[in-house]
């Protein structure tokens, strides 16, 4: 298989389906972002944290590359006339928002309560996480924007909503972990 193909050398790419868009299409930067949150979880997979961590991690961007895929789909093109499903497209499940529920409130019990917003850093880890996290809130952003123009399964913007509130928990867990210090954000009186 050829890694270039020359067919999106005027502006343009095809999604799931066949249907030709422009690069700068609200899809494709729904999608596109979805695809760099993914890379983001990977540099996080590879610091040193602890090996249930690392696989919910792993398990992470598989569910991301199905929600990519979702996104990627035309959704004319996805059904037909009579409601059939024309393109075999993975879900999302809600046993899959359940999961991150669950990986949430298991950290969270181990942490101390969270009185004051808490400032990134302390740690190149904790760091990766707040940046993964922040990626993650703009594919939820754009992926909402998306869903005003052509709706499609509201479980994907679920997904990333609970996906963003695991890694901020994680980045918590994280701090607790490594040592490092959260820093809490109290503002400055004027």
């Amino acid at each position: 298989m050829k890694i270039y193909t020359k067919t999106g050398d005027k502006g343009t790419t095809a999604l799931f389906g066949g249907t030709r868009v422009p690069k700068h299409h609200i899809r494709i930067e729904s999608y596109g972002t979805v695809d760099e949150l993914n890379s983001h979880l990977g540099l996080l997979r590879d610091q040193d944290t602890d090996s249930q961590t690392q696989e919910f991690l792993t398990e992470i961007q598989d569910r991301l590359f199905t929600l990519g895929a979702i996104l990627a789909t035309d959704p004319e093109k996805a059904t037909l006339k009579n409601g059939k499903e024309r393109l075999n497209i993975p879900k999302i499940s809600n046993e899959d928002i359940e999961k991150l529920e669950k990986q949430i409130d298991m950290m969270n019990e181990d942490l101390p309560e969270m009185t004051h917003f808490i400032l990134p850093g302390g740690h190149q880890s904790v760091s990766f996480c707040h940046i993964a996290r922040c990626v993650c809130r703009r594919a939820e952003r754009l992926s909402s924007a998306l869903y005003d123009i052509e709706a499609f399964d509201d479980r994907v913007l679920i997904y990333l909503n609970r996906l963003s509130d695991y890694l901020f928990v994680l980045a918590r867990k994280l701090s607790k972990q490594l040592k490092a210090e959260e820093i809490q954000w109290i503002p400055k009186k004027s």
